[in-house]
C-alpha cells in the first residue's frame, strides 16, 4: 500500500520513538510510505533522543500569549493541509495515516476532499491534558477541533481501551475504534548487553540497579523512590539510575545530595535512543512510579522487552498489559508506602525479580507487542477501508 503518514510532532522524545518506529515497520512490511511534517522527515541520525524536547517550541509557547499561540496551531492546519494536498497529488496514496494533535485539522480536510481512507492515530485526549497541566485559552475551540476531528476519522486508533472509552464518549462509534498500544523494536533490543556487562559498564558490578527511562516530570514521583534509596529497607547496594532528562531533574538531584546518597543515584542525561538498551540491561528493578490514567508508556514495553522486574501502579491503563505477580508487582498509588513495600520486597527477592522478569519478556510475544504488529494492524485496518464499496465519514457536526 501508499501510506501518507502525517504529524505535527517537533519534540525529539517518546513520541519520536512512536513516529519513527511506525514509519519504518510500515517500510520494511514492503509499503511506501509518503511523510508530511514540520521540517519534513527526519534523517535517520536524526533519531529521537530518550528525555529531550525542542527547546524553540516552548520558547514559543512561553512567550506568546495562550489565545496567540493556540490560534497559531490551528492556522498551521491551512499551511499542513495545501502540504498534504500537494503530497496527495504526487503520491496518489491508498489512505491517510495522521497522529492527533490539538487543533490539527489537515487530514480531515484533506479525507473530505478527496474521500481517501483516514486513519487517526490518538495518544492522548489533548484539550483535557493541557487545560489539566499547561492551561488552554480558548477551551470550547480546543474541544470542537478535537471532537471534530475525532469524529471524522474512518478509524480511530486510540493506545489503550481506557483512552478509547474517553474518545467514544465525545461520539465515536464502537466499530470505528480499534486500540494499539505502544509497542517494541525487538531487533534494536536484542542487541543489549547481559545485565552483568550492563552493570559493569556503569561501574556498579555488585549493585542492586533500580531504573527509571524517560523525560521524567514532577508528577512521576521518583522523589519517592530517592527518599526510599535513604531509608533502611533499602539494601546498602542499591544503585538508582535515571535514564534520560526533565524538568523535574535539578529538584531530584538536590533532594539526593541533600540525602547524602551520592553516586548511589544517578542521571545519563539526554542520550540517542540507540543507547537505551545498553541502560535498561543494567535495571534489576524497572521504575514507573506513576502514569497518567489513559497512557500507554513507552517505558514499560522497554521493560517489558529485556526482561525486568516492573513496580507500577495499579490502574486500568496499566491493567491492560501488566498482570500483578505475573509480569510485574503493581501497587495502589492512594495507599501511603505501598510502592515503597514493594521496592522493599523486590529488593531482596532475587527469586521474585527473576520470575517476573520471565513473565515480562513472554508478555512481548503473548501480546504482540512490537512496531511491526503494530503496522500489520495498520495496514489491514487501511486495506479493508480501501477495499469497502464505501467509505463513509462519521458526524462532523459542530
Amino acid at each position: 500500500m501508499k501510506i501518507l503518514y502525517h504529524h505535527r510532532t517537533a519534540s525529539k522524545d517518546g513520541q519520536a520513538v512512536h513516529i519513527e518506529e511506525m514509519i519504518g515497520s510500515l517500510r520494511s512490511l514492503g509499503h511506501e510510505v509518503m511523510v508530511v511534517a514540520p521540517g519534513g522527515e527526519s534523517a535517520p541520525e536524526d533519531k529521537a533522543r530518550m528525555g529531550d524536547d525542542v527547546g524553540w517550541v516552548q520558547r514559543l509557547r512561553a512567550r506568546l500569549p495562550k489565545w496567540v499561540y493556540e490560534l497559531l496551531e490551528l492556522g498551521y492546519s491551512l499551511l499542513a493541509y495545501r502540504r498534504l494536498a500537494r503530497a496527495a497529488r504526487d503520491f496518489e496514496p491508498d489512505a491517510i495515516y495522521e497522529r492527533y494533535n490539538l487543533y490539527l485539522l489537515a487530514g480531515l480536510l484533506l479525507r473530505r476532499r478527496t474521500g481517501l481512507p483516514f486513519l487517526l492515530e490518538v495518544n492522548a485526549p489533548l484539550a483535557d491534558e493541557r487545560e489539566r497541566f499547561g492551561g488552554l485559552a480558548l477551551p470550547r475551540l480546543a474541544r470542537w477541533a478535537e471532537g471534530v476531528v475525532w469524529r471524522g476519522a474512518d478509524i480511530v486508533l486510540p493506545v489503550t481501551r481506557v483512552l478509547g472509552d474517553m474518545v467514544a464518549a465525545r461520539g465515536v462509534p464502537d466499530d470505528r475504534l480499534v486500540v494499539v498500544p505502544n509497542g517494541i523494536n525487538e531487533e534494536h533490543f536484542a542487541a543489549a548487553p547481559t545485565p552483568a556487562d550492563a552493570k559493569a559498564a556503569l561501574g556498579w558490578t555488585d549493585a542492586l540497579v533500580l531504573g527509571f527511562t524517560g523525560f521524567v516530570r514532577d508528577w512521576h514521583g521518583m522523589d519517592r523512590v530517592i527518599r526510599w534509596m535513604a531509608s533502611a529497607s533499602a539494601p546498602i547496594n542499591a544503585r538508582l539510575l535515571l535514564v534520560g532528562d526533565g524538568p523535574a531533574r535539578a529538584d531530584l538531584e538536590a533532594l539526593a545530595s541533600e540525602l547524602k546518597l551520592g553516586d548511589r543515584v544517578r542521571f545519563t542525561g539526554v542520550i540517542s535512543r540507540d543507547d537505551v538498551p545498553r541502560h535498561v540491561a543494567a535495571f534489576d528493578i524497572a521504575l514507573q512510579p506513576a502514569v497518567v490514567a489513559y497512557a500507554s508508556p513507552l517505558k514499560l514495553f522497554e521493560y517489558l522487552a529485556l526482561g525486568k522486574a516492573i513496580v507500577a501502579p495499579r490502574q486500568p491503563n496499566i491493567e491492560e498489559v501488566l498482570e500483578d505477580n505475573r509480569n510485574a508487582l503493581l501497587f495502589d498509588p492512594a495507599e501511603a508506602g505501598a510502592l515503597e513495600g514493594l521496592l522493599a520486597r523486590l529488593a531482596n527477592d532475587a527469586a521474585l525479580r527473576q520470575r517476573l522478569g520471565e513473565g515480562a519478556l513472554a508478555t512481548i510475544h503473548r501480546l504482540n507487542l512490537t512496531w511491526l504488529g503494530n503496522a500489520e494492524r495498520v495496514v489491514a485496518l487501511a486495506r479493508s477501508l480501501r477495499d469497502a464499496p464505501a467509505s463513509t465519514l462519521g458526524d462532523v457536526k459542530v
